[in-house]
């Protein structure tokens, strides 16, 4: 098994080198990193190339024009762009845990695809993280309680690994905590259902659109809390003007039986071609 992990960023290469810098020692001769990037300005992608730690396996990045929030596009992309059995997708400012890489590999299955989960960080303790003055690897419990008793965290169930956990499987499609940020699943079953629909425009519901598909396709969700999660990085939200509408379509088609994109996988390239760049040749 493979496995490559997909990081979408746009223009917060700050936020982006802190989770390269939880990946880098989880990754090895079975792994590939594709940074998926939504179309960030020079500088960010210097600032992305300067800061690189040291991998032990493949960094590409994979770049397409900036022409609004199209982060179906580039997920899609970089996935296209991997050489990987099993895909995790990343957001980038989604710092992973110390065993997150061996997590995700013990809860992958055939037939199955892995719904990760989340810990929120406010934004003091972001500003540490994001300018290299705290490493997340390196606190204790004691400090993850104290920060949680701060307030800095909203929860604590990174420091809870139980991948043996019962009643993480689901057959169902189900709305709640659904999350493209820490998101595994076998490229084959990518593949089967066309990988992210790209014509969700805007923020919102393009992981339920999914997620809904991939259970059209007679997969199994399987949850990935106390295992998989990762620190979430404060930021200002994004307009969710687009996020009725969004969620009206997912409604819509889960009535419909559908499990293609209608604009996916396939058709990603047919927009034009992304700049793929080898960071550590």
């Amino acid at each position: 098994m493979k496995t490559a992990f997909v990081v979408l960023t746009y223009n917060r290469a700050d936020a982006l080198l802190a989770v390269l810098r939880g990946l880098a020692p989880q990754c090895g001769a079975n792994h590939e990193v594709i940074v998926a990037d939504d179309g960030s300005r020079p500088e960010h992608v210097d600032a992305m190339r300067e800061g690189l730690p040291a991998f032990d396996c493949p960094v590409r990045h994979v770049w397409h024009p900036d022409v609004g929030f199209t982060a179906s596009r580039a997920r899609n992309l970089g996935a296209q762009a991997a050489g990987a059995d099993y895909l995790v997708f990343m957001d980038g400012d989604c710092v992973p845990g110390v065993r997150f890489v061996q997590m995700h590999e013990a809860l992958a299955r055939p037939g199955c695809f892995v719904n990760g989960s989340r810990v929120l960080l406010d934004e003091p303790l972001t500003r540490q993280v994001t300018a290299g003055e705290l490493d997340p690897s390196g606190i204790g419990a004691g400090g993850w309680l104290r920060l949680r008793a701060a307030g800095h965290v909203n929860k604590l169930s990174h420091l809870v690994r139980w991948p043996g956990a019962p009643g993480r499987d689901e057959k169902r499609f189900r709305w709640k905590g659904i999350r493209s940020c820490n998101f595994g699943v076998w490229k084959e079953d990518f593949c089967k259902v066309n990988g992210f629909d790209e014509t969700f425009s805007g923020w919102g519901h393009e992981d339920a659109d999914l997620v809904l598909r991939l259970h059209n396709a007679q997969l199994v969700r399987r949850n990935g809390w106390l295992a998989t999660e990762v620190l979430h990085l404060w930021h200002r939200e994004q307009s969710r003007a687009s996020e009725g509408p969004n969620r009206q379509r997912v409604l819509h088609r889960m009535e419909s039986g559908i499990i293609r994109a209608q604009a996916g996988l396939a058709e990603a390239a047919d927009a034009g071609k992304p700049v793929v760049t080898e960071l550590n040749p």
